[in-house]
């Protein structure tokens, strides 16, 4: 367990899920899409206990042991980051509307580079919604230009770690 700030993060379980889940919905349905999109991309969004194996979660929790936050991550696939590299993936960073703007995004980002780091990995992945850009700039990293729109997501940054 790591304590930042007024947050205490801790490797997510299986029995973490219900919670996660409900953060990730929560955070889903805050984002600038239609109602109907977002209702209907929120299961690909939620994290099963199948998932766990072979991505790990780090939650976030409140002074009341309460859930808060939750970033997810795995190995990368090479085919998606610049040649050369051993990248880790973040599948996502999710915070409760109501506890965003305290740190506790930058806090789980802060992790997942000493997890990448831990593993062995140079640099670190992720493929973000529209919206986040800020967040990953700000955070240091770097938006990776497309090269096949076809194929290329346009909201990807990397950042060596």
């Amino acid at each position: 367990m790591i304590l930042t700030a007024n947050t205490l993060l801790r490797t997510g379980t299986a029995a973490d899920l219900h919670a996660v889940n409900a953060i990730v919905d929560a955070a889903v349905m805050t984002w600038n899409l239609p109602e109907r999109v977002k209702r209907l991309a929120l299961p690909s969004y939620r994290y099963s206990a199948q998932d766990l194996g072979f991505l790990e979660l780090i939650v976030a929790l409140d002074e009341d042991d309460r859930i808060v936050g939750v970033a997810g991550f795995e190995a990368a696939d090479p085919a998606d980051v610049p040649a050369g590299h051993h990248t880790l993936l973040l599948h996502g960073i999710y915070v409760l509307p109501a506890q965003q703007r305290r740190g506790i995004g930058r806090s789980l980002l802060l992790a997942v580079e000493n997890a990448a780091r831990e593993r062995g990995f140079d640099s670190l992945l992720v493929k973000a919604q529209a919206g986040a850009d800020g967040f990953f700039i700000a955070q240091g990293m770097g938006k990776l230009p497309i090269k096949n729109s076809d194929r290329d997501y346009p909201h990807r940054f990397w950042k060596s770690v």
